[in-house]
């Protein structure tokens, strides 16, 4: 069922007030934080609500269904990957999305910068780490990383704008903590070998900004507590 743009409004209210509350907690600047809108299995009227509502970006975790809803909102709305790429999809989305936080494997890493190359853009990635040492996320291991992005940085045809994880799913809330904690760990460490900012740590969803934010989140991917369930199989 399509929530109303109304039911939308007032769910963005309580969530920019989550962001609101979580910043003054961890002494942040609420504008360090982006909402990102996560429309994956809702029909394309919910990107356009964030559209409406003055949001500029949404994520999606299929290539396909993203694919099939972006002709029908404004050109200028910008559309993220934040699900697994295998790379017979690579070339679609060089071509089509404005940034892939989902980057695991200097394999993809390659096949973008080509396909972005010859589509004459430079594509901002995201890498993809699994901080949380969790079997059942994707993302490239904690130690793995700096090898991953001396092959992406070696990308002509990519900006590596910073990193991206989630959390293991646990009743605990230090699980994310630990878990976002060491994604910054990660970032700065890796910050100070290659000389580079890695600005962006996409991380937190609807069940952990706080703890998201309290380590130092620059974007968190929010879909349930915008939109409900997803119930939609389109």
């Amino acid at each position: 069922m399509l929530i109303s743009f109304e039911d939308f409004q007032a769910n963005l209210s309580e969530v920019k007030g989550q962001i609101e509350a979580a910043c003054r907690a961890a002494g942040r600047d609420p504008s360090s934080v982006q909402l990102l809108p996560v429309t994956k299995n809702h029909p394309v009227d919910v990107a356009r609500y964030a559209w409406e509502a003055g949001l500029r970006a949404v994520g999606e975790n299929r290539v396909q269904e993203a694919l099939g809803k972006m002709g029908d909102v404004d050109p200028e709305l910008r559309w993220e990957l934040i699900g697994p790429l295998q790379s017979n999809k690579a070339k679609k989305v060089a071509e089509s999305f404005h940034r892939v936080q989902t980057v695991e494997r200097a394999k993809i890493a390659k096949a973008l910068d080509r396909y972005a190359g010859e589509a004459g853009r430079c594509l901002s990635v995201l890498l993809q780490v699994n901080a949380g040492r969790d079997p059942a996320k994707s993302g490239v291991e904690l130690e793995e990383a700096p090898a991953l992005l001396e092959a992406a940085l070696g990308c002509p045809n990519l900006r590596v704008d910073g990193l991206m994880t989630i959390a293991p799913l646990s009743d605990d809330p230090e699980v994310a903590r630990r878990t976002f904690a060491s994604l910054r760990e990660c970032r700065d460490s890796l910050s100070d070998s290659f000389g580079v900012e890695l600005a962006e740590l996409s991380m937190g969803m609807s069940g952990d900004m706080k703890e998201a934010i309290s380590e130092g989140s620059t974007m968190v991917r929010v879909g349930t507590a915008l939109y409900g369930q997803r119930n939609y199989a389109g």
